[in-house]
């Protein structure tokens, strides 16, 4: 199979959709690799080194397209890269369509494109395998960002999220028990802030409490998210349902509700975002502040980690790409339920997709 790697051409963001040992174990399988020039430059993995693994390197961004029956990309095509894609060709990456504009979703059907949403790729026990690295990395990440955004220098009250003898450490609350929070939660907790999440399951809540202590657990209700709200200094969106968009949880009145320069982020923006007051933000512009409280709703915070991110992202996601590779996308599809479960769109059919934003 001719498969293509594309240089990523969002703003800030510098993973790769494989990294040079992922092209090694596929051109040992057959294989014909295309990476274009520099693709893999943000992530520090050089042209050199994919050519050593055996990458064939390309210098037009219509080659990769043009050349390729499977793409593997990171980020969700922009309305250029969609235009490239080649009629009835494949592409995986992190697409989220449910909070995608329909014109998108209308070409890709047009074209007949086989798309594959990783985050979607979904194992029997509910797990997400291929997301689950980005998500621990976001999660990783809320602690180290809110704690910056509490300073005064930030536009934050001044809080150490920690705190000291005699002075009480940060309010932090974590909407959602999943990857993100239970992450989340682990790094927060380790700086010593004190720590609540809620979730709708009390499955995920004992998980969480199991492996991260200590922190107060809380049942996801509309009282008790309230209620949270009203003393949180850090607020964190941490909720997901594959292929749908993010639940809408605080509304713009409880923001309003919230202590003054309380910081909140909205993590779930990916997919629409579970705060009312959210709209996605950039790493050069990364924060806002609606109703008195400051946001931060960057869709790609793996992007600035790249080497990191694109390693565990390739740890995870190599053994359904050799599949795909290997078998061919109609058997793949097929044989593998949980690879089954991230196809979007089908030979022009829609598929695993609801509540569609316009």
């Amino acid at each position: 199979m001719n498969i293509g790697v594309p240089k990523e051409r969002r703003p800030f963001e510098f993973r790769v959709g494989l990294s040079p040992s992922g092209v090694e174990l596929l051109c040992q399988n057959g294989h014909t690799v295309f990476v274009e020039h520099d693709a893999g430059l943000g992530a520090g993995f050089s042209d050199q080194e994919y050519e050593r693994a055996g990458a064939r390197i390309v210098y037009s961004v219509e080659e990769v397209y043009g050349r390729t029956e499977l793409l593997l990309k990171i980020g969700r095509p922009m309305d250029d890269e969609l235009e490239w894609l080649q009629p009835g060709c494949t592409i995986a990456g992190l697409l989220h369509l449910a909070s995608t504009r329909q014109n998108k979703i209308d070409l890709l059907l047009k074209k007949k494109v086989t798309s594959i949403a990783y985050e979607q790729i979904e194992l029997p026990d509910g797990s997400l395998p291929v997301l689950r690295p980005f998500s621990q990395i976001g999660g990783a990440m809320a602690a180290e960002v809110a704690s910056r955004l509490l300073q005064n220098n930030f536009g934050g009250k001044g809080v150490l999220l920690g705190g000291i003898p005699g002075v009480p450490p940060a309010e932090v609350a974590i909407l959602g028990a999943g990857v993100v929070g239970t992450f989340a939660a682990r790094a927060f907790n380790g700086l010593g802030a004190h720590v609540t999440v809620l979730d709708k399951s009390m499955d995920a809540l004992t998980r969480l409490s199991q492996c991260v202590s200590p922190v107060v657990t809380m049942i996801a209700t509309e009282r008790n998210i309230e209620r949270v709200c009203s003393f949180a200094d850090v607020l964190i969106g941490a909720v997901l349902v594959p292929g749908e968009r993010a639940p809408m949880l605080v509304s713009r009145e409880l923001v309003r509700g919230m202590k003054p320069r309380s910081v909140i982020l909205d993590i779930s923006i990916d997919q629409g975002g579970c705060v009312e007051t959210s709209r996605p933000t950039t790493h050069d512009h990364p924060t806002y502040v609606e109703e008195g409280v400051i946001h931060y709703c960057v869709p790609n915070m793996p992007g600035v980690v790249a080497r990191t991110a694109t390693n565990g992202f390739v740890n995870a996601a190599i053994d359904y790409i050799l599949e795909i590779a290997n078998l061919g996308v109609d058997k793949a599809i097929a044989e593998d339920p949980a690879l089954a479960a991230g196809v979007t769109t089908y030979k022009g059919e829609l598929r695993n997709l609801t509540r569609l934003s316009q």
